[in-house]
């Protein structure tokens, strides 16, 4: 018998969770700070309602009415359809290869929440910093054992089953993630000259778009809205396999979307107001978090407490999202093999623990490897993998599937989506959906494609 989801609050935290991680923590700042703060934000709640909520929807609806993981969801719904498994095939495989960088980069925030608790960075100035994080990529032994004890602790709570332990650990997650967010929001917003990154964040100024350019700043947005939430992989749709037909899914998704953006908009209020009180450019770019902030915390009364703090929710947002990935991987195997949960939690631990040495060793030991030039690394080509292909496709698969007859088909996704109480998802957007959204999305994959290939800036 199918796992069931001990009660709705849970369903919305896991999703949540899912969503929440270091896209919304780490990325979504730095992105607001180079793409016209405010202007980018209300770009990106324009595209979260337009594009990402209808997806979310139909990747709930398919789980629900599938019972199954993304690897045999299609098989359920339409087994005469034989094409439409290779999603599936596809779903688990980006998964995995999301799981072998994702792990390493949560050990690095366990690594620096570790390091700063301990005065690591005291007294270190802002080449030092650096240095130090050049140092750690340096460690594989370090590294590897930090994302060794990432991918024990997500085996051990999802062995222990869905309510017992995948929902109870990740409600405790969610609730220290969102405590900490107000205590280090608050921090910032009381620097002097915070109140400027406030303004910097979340009030449009139009005249950035000559400079800034409408075109990066709206891609720029899609791209963020689209990929805060998990879509087209099934990390969404395992959840709506667990949960009861009593809720019509639309208001759910818009918990979702709503909780995993406040989260994003809390990270940028802790980062980007810090950044203009020290007088630190917020758009900088990745390094923001790691080489940085550190410096910003040394130069604050208390620096070493609101440090650790800041790290430890970072970690906290990236186990939640390791955590039901995880589960996702887990589902895939238990659908293709017939493993019990505990067997599959085990082989999947086992596996990750090799998958991810080539993310850690290609910092160091394989540095050679360069796949885009230089700079890049092995973590490059992962993350190209899984944001630029695997997320973008896999989103236009959702779309046509559920949206048309050569699929699942509107009708019988629509019927899904509004079996229950609450807020029902529109008959009137089936064009919209079967035709535009496709449409959006192709284009941000063929952009990003040309992006990364240095075809376009």
């Amino acid at each position: 018998m199918r796992e069931r989801l001990a009660s709705r609050i849970g369903f919305i935290l896991l999703s949540a969770g899912c969503a929440i991680g270091l896209g919304n923590v780490w990325r979504f700042p730095y992105v607001a700070g180079k793409s016209g703060g405010g202007l980018f934000v209300l770009a990106y709640l324009a595209c979260l309602a337009l594009l990402g909520i209808p997806v979310l929807v139909m990747e709930f609806a398919a789980g629900r009415a599938a019972r199954r993981s993304i690897a045999k969801l299609h098989e359920a719904l339409v087994p005469e359809k034989r094409a439409w498994r290779i999603h599936g095939a596809c779903g688990f495989a980006a998964n995995l290869v999301l799981m072998m960088f994702y792990t390493v980069v949560t050990g690095w925030m366990l690594i620096y929440f570790c390091r700063m608790a301990a005065g690591r960075f005291a007294g270190l100035d802002a080449a030092g910093v650096g240095a130090a994080f050049g140092a750690m990529l340096g460690e594989p032994l370090t590294m590897h054992a930090a994302t060794a004890a990432v991918v024990v602790v997500a085996a051990v709570v999802c062995a222990a089953g869905l309510q017992k332990g995948l929902e109870r650990v990740t409600k405790v997650l969610m609730a220290c993630l969102l405590s900490l967010i107000f205590v280090l929001a608050a921090r910032s917003l009381m620097l002097p000259g915070a109140w400027k990154g406030v303004a910097f964040f979340l009030v449009p100024d139009f005249a950035d778009v000559r400079e800034i350019g409408v075109a990066r700043v709206v891609v720029e947005a899609m791209n963020q809205s689209f990929f805060s939430l998990s879509l087209g992989i099934g990390a969404m749709a395992i959840f709506g396999s667990y949960l009861e037909r009593r809720r019509a899914l639309l208001g759910e998704a818009i918990h979702v979307a709503i909780l995993d953006t406040g989260v994003a908009i809390a990270a940028g209020l802790i980062i980007i107001p810090a950044c203009f009180a020290f007088g630190i450019e917020p758009g900088q770019g990745p390094g923001l978090v790691f080489v940085t902030l550190p410096n910003v915390f040394n130069s604050m009364p208390l620096g070493r407490l609101w440090g650790s703090l800041f790290f430890l929710f970072m970690s906290f947002a990236a186990l939640t999202t390791v955590l039901a990935v995880f589960e996702n991987v887990v589902a895939c195997v238990m659908d293709y093999t017939g493993f019990g949960r505990r067997r599959a939690c085990r082989a999947c631990g086992v596996a990750l623990l090799f998958l991810s040495l080539p993310c850690v060793l290609g910092f160091n030991v394989w540095s050679a490897f360069k796949p885009f030039g230089e700079g890049s690394c092995v973590l490059d080509f992962e993350d190209f993998v899984v944001s630029d292909v695997f997320l973008p496709l896999g989103a236009i698969a959702f779309a046509l599937f559920c949206c048309h007859r050569y699929g699942w088909g509107w009708e019988r996704f629509l019927a899904e989506a509004n079996a229950g109480e609450g807020r029902r998802f529109p008959s009137w957007l089936r064009l919209y959906c079967a035709y535009v959204v496709p449409l959006v999305v192709v284009a941000i994959f063929a952009l990003g494609l040309l992006r990364r290939f240095h075809f376009v800036q």
